[in-house]
């Protein structure tokens, strides 16, 4: 089993106790759980973006825990990619930029690659066009729909190829129509290879990963296989199986 990222006994005040999971190259694994439950505070607690009180993290071979802010720092900006409810754009800037910003910092950092801006540029336009949201790169971020806009951060996590996408409620501040189109380009960045850990409160998203963890009052007190989805299989039914799976499964759970 190719293991990409491991969390050993990761600890967080009175928030998370004793917090220990595996996620394979390329999976898709969703967090769920009550508010309050500290699925926010595992996801940055893991992903660096915050320091645990114990316990360890490794992304590969690297443990994560023991690196110094800046280092951690560099490693979120070539091996990571992030996704949030807040979308956290700059908002003087057209989302062609926005999309280009994580690029053009990994380009100024000593003895990285360096890519030209045509490279960069024509890099950003790929992905645009693969999130189908090609035609919006002059426009401000005021000017495209809640579903395009993170489609458009999407694109900007992947800029760098990270090897891991976090995403904290990702579909949370959109409704139903653009939520749903922002899955389709999640679980097509998964199924291309890159490995994803999201935090979310909606069954029907959590129904579309590998696995999802249920996390109560700080510790995991569930886990659920999914099992991917049969070469023509009818899509709708599947996703219907999928999410009743998970809800009985999150009714079991008392959710």
């Amino acid at each position: 089993m190719d293991i990409i990222l491991k969390v050993e006994n990761l600890e967080k005040g009175a928030i998370l106790h004793q917090i220990s999971f595996k996620m394979r190259k390329g999976e898709m694994l969703a967090v769920m759980g009550p508010s309050g439950s500290g699925k926010s505070t595992l996801l940055y607690n893991t992903a660096g973006l915050d320091q645990p009180t114990g316990g360890k993290v490794w992304l590969r071979d690297t443990e994560v825990t023991a690196l110094s802010e800046d280092e951690k720092a560099k490693l979120r900006l070539h091996r990571m990619g992030f996704v949030f409810q807040q979308m956290n754009m700059m908002p003087r800037l057209t989302i062609l930029d926005n999309i280009l910003l994580p690029a053009v910092r990994a380009n100024k950092e000593k003895g990285g690659v360096r890519r030209t801006k045509a490279e960069l540029t024509a890099a950003a336009f790929g992905l645009m066009q693969k999130l189908s949201i090609s035609g919006l790169e002059e426009r401000s971020i005021t000017q495209v729909s809640g579903g395009q806009l993170q489609r458009a951060c999407i694109c900007r996590s992947m800029m760098n190829a990270p090897e891991i996408l976090f995403a904290d409620e990702p579909t949370g501040a959109l409704n139903r129509s653009a939520a749903k189109e922002v899955m389709r380009e999640l679980v097509r960045v998964n199924r291309e290879g890159t490995a994803v850990l999201l935090v979310t409160h909606d069954s029907g998203v959590a129904s579309q990963c590998d696995r999802i963890l249920y996390l109560l009052d700080g510790r995991i007190c569930g886990e659920l296989e999914m099992e991917r989805e049969a070469v023509g299989q009818p899509a709708d039914l599947t996703k219907k199986r999928r999410e009743e799976k998970v809800n009985g499964w999150l009714s079991g759970m008392g959710w």
